[in-house]
């Protein structure tokens, strides 16, 4: 029976773990097509290869970072685990530079995979009293000339916005190729492959998808090449998006645009709030003249926001006071801001920065905010009371 085809507007959802190919003839040419590993291949040969579902979307990814690739994966450090290992090269593998203000898991990712396991030459680039003084990073640039340099748009959980237009004329007069993670950032704030990245990753769970249903990451790039050995890594690595979770990440896709711009503005009416609230010490916002980097966040960003995270600190006359005033407001608030070690949600929750990152920022009256999309006024409310 001929099969008909469907006159559908949204994007089919293909859960087949191998292709019908239907042919001697048609299989020699699906795997010899395979051996130059195109990003839309002509005759799908099996899921973890690619996936014509997770194509679709990552097409999406492509006109939101205006690349020429994306690729989707499983989680955020699954695309940092591609991102960084395109660059390795066995003995031949020249020093890598990492920014230390980076997200936790990367730093850990640093520590047990790529100096425990692989034995790489590893050198960060430590920020001192939130600013990041570019004159030690030439100098670690000059000597190290490291393969590529990688850092975060917005740092997690201090936001320091990093000043990457110096960053990144720095890095092309070193010959060092960029790599950043913008998952704070979003591509509604900054387009990082326009001014010169090689590669962008992003932790899809947040942001992207929005709703704290999906783990997912995506690496986009405008390199041909660099496209071709990704997803040769990809599908050996076996770092690959199943079709459901990339359907369902499609229909979120449509609405980020609108939803991050509601994070922003909220964030902004929330750290203007607390900023003059007498219980609260410090506030950290990129959007508050206050913060350490607001000129860099002002000259990246421009008017289209600050972003969604907000880390503020509880006063106290000392770490136990703050402590005991940090578990108060986060009992007050549980049952409309939860305590969940995640971000970039729809919903507004949020995370004490002393117990998750210890002796790397000892500060037990600090809360990471992730500012959802509710009204503005009643999460004020909410905060207000439980700061009493």
């Amino acid at each position: 029976m001929k099969k008909r085809s469907v006159n559908s507007s949204q994007t089919p959802l293909y859960r087949e773990a191998g292709f019908n190919l239907r042919d001697s003839q048609t299989t020699r040419e699906a795997f010899a097509e395979e051996a130059n590993h195109p990003h839309e291949p002509q005759n799908y040969i099996y899921s973890r290869y690619r996936n014509p579902t997770v194509v679709a979307v990552e097409k999406q990814i492509m006109a939101l970072e205006e690349s020429e690739w994306a690729l989707l994966v499983e989680t955020g450090m699954a695309a940092i685990d591609i991102a960084v290992s395109l660059f390795q090269k066995g003995k031949a593998t020249k020093p890598w530079l990492f920014f230390s203000e980076i997200y936790g898991g990367t730093n850990s990712f640093i520590d047990s995979i790529l100096i425990k396991r692989r034995g790489l030459d590893i050198h960060q680039f430590h920020a001192k009293n939130g600013i990041y003084n570019l004159k030690e990073l030439e100098d670690l640039l000059k000597t190290l000339q490291p393969e590529f340099l990688y850092f975060e748009a917005v740092s997690n959980p201090m936001l320091i916005v990093a000043n990457v237009s110096k960053i990144m004329a720095l890095a092309k007069k070193y010959n060092t190729k960029i790599i950043i993670d913008n998952t704070f950032g979003t591509p509604y704030l900054w387009q990082p492959l326009k001014d010169g990245a090689t590669l962008v990753i992003h932790s899809v769970t947040k942001y992207l998808s929005g709703h704290g249903d999906i783990t997912a990451g995506v690496i986009c790039g405008n390199n041909p090449e660099l496209l071709k050995e990704a997803i040769e890594y990809r599908k050996w690595a076996g770092h690959f998006l199943s079709p459901d979770d990339a359907h369902r990440l499609g229909d979120q896709l449509k609405t980020f645009t609108i939803r991050f711009q509601k994070h922003c503005s909220n964030a902004m009416e929330i750290a203007r709030y607390l900023s003059a609230h007498p219980m609260i010490e410090t506030v950290l916002y990129p959007g508050l003249k206050s913060h350490s980097t607001y000129q860099e966040a002002r000259a990246l960003f421009g008017d289209k926001g600050f972003g969604g995270m907000i880390t503020f600190d509880i006063k106290g006359s000392n770490d136990e006071e703050k402590r005991k005033h940090t578990n108060a407001f986060i009992e007050a608030v549980k049952e409309h801001i939860p305590l969940v070690p995640t971000l970039g949600e729809v919903d507004t929750i949020l995370l004490p920065i002393e117990p998750v990152w210890g002796t790397k920022y000892p500060m037990p009256g600090m809360i990471r905010l992730s500012v959802g999309i509710e009204d503005s006024r009643k999460l004020i409310e909410i905060i207000g009371k439980a700061l009493g």
